[in-house]
């Protein structure tokens, strides 16, 4: 099964081999239940936008993403490819859905940025259609319409809320980005004031499909790729780039692949902190 990247919480499950999803499609909210039976992956679909959601169910899954394309040189990215052979990288389609949690990610832990979308998604989404749980993620007519103080009752600060206003507001234009091509794509995303080169890997990879997206910018991963790599336990973006030049134009799944491991370097400082800044 491809490997389904989404913020999580009331959003989506995943227990026991069954993966819900609750989303919002042109023809409207859906909630979609995969499980796999043998070989094969079992698709339900509930709500208006049921019909559509399947449709779009190969892309999802990664069905047009070729694992095979991919062969690594010995090392410990062929030894990583081989204990997940068959890892698909598929893409939503939905760029705005994708981009609000990326956003909310900006400058904070991700334990801080899953409890502000999860927040956000109880107060203004709707329930799923289907078995009870699930919540279609807030549309952007909703998000626009919020005050700064709105967001920060959801413990998302003001220079945040101004990027996820102002993307909002641009929501239409935004879902554009699934007809572009990769470049143009890309500088759609950037013209947001805000949204660089960290948020637009996360979205690209998403919601495009980019095979190739790297999230330059993040906090750990620089460390992460050069321990798993190189053996060294610290790097920046330029050193993490250096090391991933080698499998372009595939560095996203090998950034997956390196995520899937749960390892990470040698850790010599204190934790980064969690800031409630709702109590501010």
């Amino acid at each position: 099964m491809s490997a389904l990247l989404g913020p999580g919480g009331s959003t989506t499950t995943s227990v026991g081999g069954v993966h819900r999803r609750a989303t919002c499609n042109g023809d409207g909210a859906v909630q979609l239940t995969l499980r796999r039976e043998g070989g094969a992956v079992v698709a339900e679909a509930w709500g208006p936008g049921a019909a559509a959601e399947l449709e779009i169910l190969p892309r999802l899954l990664g069905l047009d993403d070729d694992p095979v394309a991919f062969a690594p040189p010995p090392g410990a990215i062929h030894q990583l490819a081989r204990a997940n052979r068959g890892l698909r990288l598929g893409s939503t389609g939905r760029v705005f859905e994708a981009l609000v949690p990326a956003i909310l990610g900006q400058r904070v832990t991700s334990r801080e940025a899953k409890r502000s979308y999860d927040s956000l998604v109880r107060a203004l989404g709707e329930p799923a259609p289907g078995p009870p749980g699930l919540r279609v993620p807030p549309s952007a007519e909703a998000l626009a319409s919020l005050e700064y103080e709105d967001f920060h009752r959801h413990g998302v600060e003001r220079s945040r809320a101004v990027i996820v206003r102002e993307a909002a507001r641009r929501a239409g234009r935004l879902e554009e980005i699934g007809a572009m091509d990769r470049a143009a794509a890309y500088q759609r995303l950037n013209a947001i004031r805000g949204i660089g080169s960290w948020t637009a890997g996360h979205v690209m990879g998403v919601a495009w499909g980019d095979r190739d997206a790297v999230p330059v910018g993040d906090y750990h991963l620089p460390n992460t790729v050069s321990w798993i790599l190189a053996g060294e336990p610290r790097a920046d973006d330029d050193r993490m780039l250096e090391l991933l030049e080698p499998f372009r134009p595939h560095r996203r799944r090998v950034v997956v692949l390196i995520k899937r491991t749960h390892a990470g370097a040698p850790k010599y400082g204190p934790r980064s902190a969690v800031h409630d800044i709702r109590a501010r």
